[in-house]
Parts: structure tokens; sequence; C-alpha cells
């Protein structure tokens, strides 16, 4: 029975390519088994003072909380293919709120929404965004068209979004655009120290042959804007340090990619490959879902393509819930140079077809380099993620006794939060400005994703010291931790941050000595 559960959480098929390997915690803030329950429509729930009995290894953890990322199973068996509803999306949902209404708890639900719109101007819930007019644009060439705008018009987007209702309400975190290179004093875009700055790489880019190590010395206090697309080309190793190679290297990798998408992409549908697919095409309107730059069919497409091509060259990991995040960052950085202002709602499609594909080949390559170098992150039972948690909690335990002991009086695990730390790299903790100016410095620190972030993770969990020793409920201290208040964060906040970590790294450089391997 064991076997059975343990095949089960992990959904692996030993003679797929690119299998697929549920994530705990990657699209919804991870539950311990104490405050998630699932009970028969017609009964209700029966609270008891007993406490749930503690996972003793990471698959029993996994398994007693495997409905995390199951939500959607029941509607993804005949997602390929399924014809588009006669009725509209907008009309599946319309009957919800009347429900509501006839319940009891119908005004608070409704006071909480109208709190939640006043809070933000961007849209509140996934009916919003999915309402909005988008244009069905082709991409055309070589690239072959999924069947995106199905998906999101069909019935299993209607019954996903009414569970997602029930789900805790996250924080709404805006993308880049207006803010991407502005700190939260609201600084004036180009300081005389800012410039100067950028006139030191520009110096360096321009050498005929960039010397990276000052380069990273430069980018890990931040990277301007217009240099930065290429700074991270070069940084990721995707780029030469020569600079005469640059064009040939570039062309090259670009025709790579895409002759992997006439050699793969035509197999999406294939039985080997089908589930791999699936769950892609699942996580994708996910990825961002308020943000209108993230709705479009054809960024949602380019998405697609990217992951899936990922996972059948690396069979080994194949695709896992989250590695859909890490290509947020490339693609707004590389999009960046052809958009000034405003991403957020920028129309992909209005682009030249060859820059749409420079952009998605450039994402691919180097979402590619990062995840070498954290692979077992994602590899089966995920062994890089669980030496990190561990290496978190060994070190938390030196830095800060009395967080760490706190931990421990109210039985809160470092797995039920820093799970998603390790697995998402803090993105689903921070706004994507910050994502962006903390990857700045991870590539140019040495192990930047591999190992300076479990010092990132360690300096994040003492920034909000004081909120986490008043808690003094399980729940309560879980809810904190999931829901960390990073929303109004810039870049000031993450200079701190990093340099937090950096004074942690060489204070505690020789812990936890099983993480260096």
């Amino acid at each position: 029975m064991a076997t059975e559960n343990r095949i089960n959480f992990w959904r692996r098929n030993a003679k797929v390519p690119g299998s697929v390997q549920p994530v705990y915690g990657a699209q919804h803030p991870p539950l311990d088994p104490r405050l998630r329950r699932t009970y028969p429509k017609d009964t209700k729930p029966k609270f008891n003072n007993l406490k749930t009995k503690k996972a003793s290894s990471f698959h029993e953890f996994a398994c007693s909380t495997n409905d995390a990322w199951d939500i959607d199973d029941e509607e993804d068996d005949d997602f390929l293919g399924s014809p588009a509803p006669t009725s509209s999306l907008s009309s599946g949902l319309s009957s919800k709120p009347a429900q509501i209404h006839q319940s009891q708890a119908g005004d608070s639900e409704s006071r909480m929404s109208h709190e939640r719109e006043s809070l933000s101007p961007e849209p509140q819930n996934l009916q919003d965004v999915l309402e909005e007019d988008v244009d069905s644009e082709t991409v055309n060439g070589k690239v072959v068209k999924s069947n995106s705008e199905t998906y999101l018009n069909s019935s299993s987007v209607r019954s996903t979004l009414q569970k997602q209702q029930s789900l805790p309400v996250r924080p709404i975190i805006p993308l880049v655009a207006r803010i991407s290179d502005q700190n939260s004093s609201g600084a004036p875009p180009m300081t005389v120290r800012e410039k100067s700055r950028l006139d030191k790489f520009k110096y360096l880019l321009a050498s005929p042959n960039t010397d990276l190590d000052e380069l990273r010395k430069h980018s890990w206090s931040g990277i301007p804007k217009k240099v930065r697309p290429i700074t991270w080309r070069l940084l990721s190793g995707y780029l030469p340090a020569n600079k005469d190679r640059r064009d040939l290297v570039l062309k090259r990798k670009r025709e790579e990619y895409f002759g992997f998408i006439e050699q793969y992409y035509h197999s999406r549908t294939d039985e080997h490959f089908k589930d791999t697919y699936r769950q892609i095409h699942i996580d994708i309107p996910r990825t961002n879902p308020l943000i209108p730059l993230f709705q479009q069919p054809v960024v949602q497409e380019v998405f697609e393509r990217i992951l899936f091509i990922w996972a059948i060259r690396h069979p080994a990991s194949g695709y896992v819930q989250g590695i859909n995040d890490l290509v947020t960052p490339f693609f707004v950085v590389f999009l960046s140079e052809f958009v000034m202002e405003d991403v957020e709602n920028f129309e992909m499609a209005a682009l030249p077809l060859e820059t749409q594909r420079n952009i998605e080949a450039d994402s691919f390559w180097c979402m590619s380099k990062l995840l070498d170098g954290i692979q077992d992150n994602y590899t089966f039972a995920q062994p890089g993620i669980q030496n990190k948690v561990k290496a978190l909690e060994e070190l938390v335990s030196r830095i800060d006794e009395d967080i760490h002991n706190h931990f421990k009086r109210y039985e809160v695990e470092y797995l039920q939060f820093a799970f998603r730390w390790m697995n998402n790299l803090l993105m689903r903790e921070l706004p994507l400005r910050c994502t962006i100016r903390l990857w700045d410095t991870y590539q140019a620190e040495a192990e930047g994703f591999s190992h300076f972030h479990l010092y990132v993770c360690a300096a994040f969990l003492i920034e909000w010291r004081k909120e986490i020793l008043s808690m003094v409920d399980f729940q309560g201290l879980l809810m904190l931790l999931q829901n960390v208040p990073t929303i109004h964060w810039g870049n000031e906040e993450v200079g701190l941050l990093l340099a937090e970590a950096y004074r942690l790294k060489y204070m505690f450089a020789d812990a936890p000595s099983h993480y260096k391997r």
C-alpha cells in the first residue's frame, strides 16, 4: 500500500521521458494535514483536540498532503481536443454569487470581496482576467499553434475557478512595468550615481573580451535596466565573453531551439508525452494569473513550448510544477529590450514574429542554464530541496535560537513553509520586480541559485522575527510564513535582504556541513 501511495504521489512513468512530478505547495499555500481535510458533501466536519501523527519521512509528509496539487485532476482527462462549450465562461460563473447570497456567509463574503477590490487596482479574480477581450493571434512560420484558447474557454476552467474561490486568499503581486527599476521611496529613474554605474556596464560590455569577474562584481548590487538583458545572457553562460562571437552564437542557439520545436513539439499529444503536456497546459494559466501579459494566448504558447521542450530533453527530472515560474523573469527581462513601459499590458502579438522567436529562444536557454545548477531539486524525491530545507533548519538554529525554539514549541516544521521557498526560489513570496533584482545578485554570486539562496532564505525568515514571535498558534504561524506581506517591496528592501544574506554567509560559512558537497 505504501508503495502504491508513493507511486501515485509522484505519478511517474518510467517509459515516459519527461514524466510529470507534482510538487507540494507549487501552486497553492502548503497546508498542514491538521489544517486541511476533505469531507463528503452531505456531512459536516467534526473537530477534536487530537493531533495528527507527525510525518516521519519526506514521502509520508508528501503523501499526507497530496491533495495540494490534485485540485484539477478530475478535469484533466479530456483537456486535449475538448470542444468549447456553447455557454460562455461568464455565464457559467454567474450563478455562484447568487448561491453565496442565499447562504449565511453571503454578506461576509461580499464584504471581503469589496475590501480586496479597494486595496488594489488589479483584477481580483481569474474570471475578470479571462473575460477580457484578447485577440486570438496565431504564430506563423515553423512554430506550432497549441490549443490554449480551447482550454481557456472549456468547462474545466469553470470548476477550477469555483474551487479556487474556497482557497486562502493570497495578496496580489504586481509585475514589473511602471515599477521595474524603482524602489519604494520613489527615487528618480536615473540619479548621478546610477548613470555612473550604467557607464561602467557599457564600458565592460563594449570591451572586445568582457571581463566576467568584473561584470559580476558590478552586477552584485543590481544591474541597470538598459543593460540587464545582455548582462543576464553573459552571466548565465549563454553568451561568450568575446564580443565578436556573440551574434554568431545567438543565431546558432536560436536556430537550435527552433530545431527542437520542429523535432519534438508535434509529439505533445502522443501517448508517451501527453501527461507531461497536460500538466504544463494546466499550469500555464496559473502563472501570474492576474497579469494580462501572461494571459495572452501567444505568451501562453511560448511558455508551453519552452517547458515541453525542456521536459523531454531532461527525462531525469521531467517537468515539475513550479518550473513554469522560473521562465517568467527571463521572459520579462528579454521582452523589456523592446518595451519601454507598461510591460504588464503589452500585447506580445504586436512585436515582429522574429523578435518573438528570439525572446522565446533566449528565455529557454537561460532557464536551462539556471536549472542545470539546481536540477537535483526536481529529480525523483527532490533530494536537493530536502537537503536545503534541512540546511535552513540547522542554519536558523544557530542564527536565532528563539525563532527555532518557537517553531518547535508550536510544532511548525520547516518543510511546511520552506519547501516552496526552495522550489520556487522565493518567487511566490516576492513581487516579480523584486525577483528580477534578486536574480541580478544570484547570477553575480558564485553558486547563487544553489547555495547563496540558502542564506537569502535565512535572512528572509529573520526579517519577520517580530511577527513570528508574536504568533502563538500553529495556524497563525503558517499563515504568516505562507503570506508574508512583501507586496510593497522594492529595490531598497531587496538590497537590505541581500546584504544580510551576505553577512550570514560569511559568519556561518561552515554551516551546514551536509549541504555543501
